[in-house]
């Protein structure tokens, strides 16, 4: 056995602001991230619940220049149909937004669910499949709380095309791409959302509304 820690009032409310102040950053300086940092929070990240204990995140640092143009070329042909589909003043402002930081972020990360994986020999996974790739998900919050607690930002870019990503990659076909990640040290620090600061949408005062049943 060993002593549980106690984790007090005092730091509820830090960790509370940890979640405050963990923003989706699109804005990096150009700087280097300190390697040691890196590797803590990517530590920290498997520390994270999987279904089975099956672990199956795979981080990928994308660092090759050639397969960073792929997947910056990926992001602009998906941004320019994702703005086709508004209308008049919404498509004005979407085009406005700064949606990825693509081109400035030191370091990319392409976040994939090893969907063959053996670890965990399956347990949990019968009747919902798809847990392997909401562990992933949690492993990438949890990299997410992480930096932030480093002062590193991570903006995650969903506006991709995860087949030509993973090819560009070349990554086992076993592997489905979750989340690709733009990771550095942020321009600006801001509590509030940069999509709500540039009125794309107030808000949402009903987003933790519990229902009963």
């Amino acid at each position: 056995m060993t002593d549980v820690p106690a984790f007090d009032a005092s730091f509820r409310e830090t960790l509370a602001e940890l979640f405050a102040w963990r923003r989706d950053v699109r804005r990096f300086r150009p700087e280097p991230i300190a390697e040691a940092d890196l590797r803590a929070c990517l530590d920290l990240a498997h520390r994270s619940p999987s279904v089975g204990n099956s672990q199956p995140w795979r981080f990928v640092r994308v660092s090759d220049a050639a397969r960073r143009a792929a997947v910056v070329a990926s992001f602009e042909r998906c941004n320019s149909a994702a703005a086709s589909a508004y209308a008049d003043e919404r498509a004005a402002l979407y085009r406005t937004l700064k949606l990825a930081g693509l081109r400035e972020a030191p370091v990319h990360l392409a976040v994939f669910c090893d969907e063959a994986t053996g670890t965990g020999h399956g347990l949990g996974r019968a009747t919902m499949p798809e847990m392997l790739r909401y562990s992933v998900v949690g492993a990438v919050q949890g990299f997410w709380l992480a930096a932030r607690s480093f002062g590193i930002g991570v903006g995650w870019v969903s506006i991709l095309d995860p087949d030509c990503v993973s090819r560009s990659l070349d990554v086992p076909t076993s592997w489905h791409l979750v989340a690709y990640l733009c990771v550095g040290y942020p321009v600006e620090e801001h509590l509030d959302p940069e999509l709500v600061r540039h009125g794309w949408q107030g808000p949402d005062l009903e987003a933790c509304c519990l229902f009963e049943r």
